[in-house]
């Protein structure tokens, strides 16, 4: 009886710790206001990615408002931080000593996400750190993000692309990212190939188009969403659509983001994708108070 009652003991105490050890919490950062009504809603945004995720069995996720968490506690034991903002100088990731906060975090094995304008940084500030921790970032005078119908009709294998097709959607798109070397460890996600004149105009060498490097690729894809493995098996992707609210309703848009929200947490990505249904409902809530 002793005996049976040790095992049952340890059968127990076994369960309930691979039960904690599934478990993986997401961080979602969501940055202010910005630009006019249903464009950059980060906030309704990260809530809509929150009632998806966590209908994931083993996902528990949480949403901090204008780009960062007032608790200290707020990045314990998350397995991924996703954040959903402006970027340029005033990403809340340049704020203060964050990005040290950051770094110690990404030496953790905890995985970094980056939707839209949260994927630009400041070359001599940010860069060097988006590099190591997503594989690419979006750099003036060299990447550009015009509005454009991208057509993805080709879709990479891969756990983030679970459960998604074919699709063409309208954004802005940015592309022609600074990469890491040799892209070493990247893998394209979302690939197209754009209309010639939203490089921009030759010799216009603008902070965002007509550089000569973006001109020199001409009626070549360029890589739109991508995922990065990092030397150290931590994770991170960018991806750069997220302009327009509403494109959230499409079904692979969405999926394509949650599901990188799973891998770069190191979550199983289900076989289909994260498959969750939204209604109009959830896209007219959350809406940042704009004129």
């Amino acid at each position: 009886m002793k005996n049976a009652l040790s095992i049952l003991t340890f059968a127990l105490a076994s369960y309930a710790c691979s039960v904690v050890a599934a478990d993986k919490k997401i961080v979602l950062l969501a940055g202010g206001a910005s630009h006019g009504p249903g464009d950059h809603e980060h906030r309704a945004g990260c809530l809509l990615f929150k009632k998806c995720l966590d209908q994931v069995p083993g996902i528990t996720s949480v949403v901090y408002s204008n780009g960062w968490p007032q608790q200290a506690s707020a990045f314990d034991d998350a397995s991924a931080v996703v954040i959903y903002s402006d970027g340029a100088e005033g990403h809340p990731f340049l704020q203060g000593d964050r990005l040290k906060v950051l770094d110690g975090l990404v030496k953790k094995g905890v995985g970094i996400g980056c939707v839209h304008f949260a994927v630009e940084v400041p070359k001599e500030k940010g860069g060097r750190e988006f590099l190591s921790w997503i594989g690419g970032y979006f750099e003036l005078f060299w990447s550009v993000n015009p509005f454009w119908d991208a057509e993805f009709k080709t879709i990479t294998a891969h756990p983030v692309t679970r459960g998604v097709k074919p699709f063409k959607m309208r954004d802005e798109w940015y592309y022609h990212m600074r990469f890491v070397d040799e892209m070493k460890g990247v893998t394209p996600i979302l690939s197209a190939i754009p209309p010639e004149n939203t490089r921009g105009k030759p010799g216009e060498n603008s902070p965002r188009g007509g550089n000569p490097e973006v001109q020199k690729h001409k009626g070549e894809p360029e890589h739109l969403m991508w995922v990065y493995e990092r030397p150290d098996g931590g994770r991170g992707f960018g991806f750069t659509g997220g302009h327009v609210h509403t494109n959230w309703a499409n079904d692979n848009f969405r999926k394509l983001v949650l599901n990188a929200a799973l891998w770069v947490a190191k979550a199983e990505v289900p076989a289909d994708g994260v498959d969750t249904p939204v209604s109009p409902a959830d896209f007219k809530g959350n809406l940042d108070p704009k004129k």
